[in-house]
């Protein structure tokens, strides 16, 4: 089962920021353990963490999932299952 990757980059840098991994055997568990608050701002950016989780349960399916460019604050983030 892939891992699910989320990784912020700021000001047009090549290497993250901020690196998140969930492991993908864990992903439904952890999701239940995200603030109620980050789950709806992932929702405003259309990220659906549902989704994500069944997504991951698919070993076939890997790379890049969504890649959000924020550009008033020089800002991307893309997630992935790895």
């Amino acid at each position: 089962m892939p891992n699910l990757k989320i990784r912020v980059f700021k000001g047009g840098e090549p290497m993250p920021e901020t690196t998140i991994t969930i492991p993908g055997g864990v992903l439904k568990v952890a999701s239940k353990l995200i603030p109620k608050k980050a789950t709806t701002a992932l929702q405003e950016k259309g990220i659906d963490l549902e989704e994500f989780i069944r997504l991951s349960q698919d070993s076939a399916i890997q790379g890049t999932l969504v890649e959000i460019e924020e550009h008033k604050k020089n800002e991307k983030v893309v997630v992935s299952l790895e």
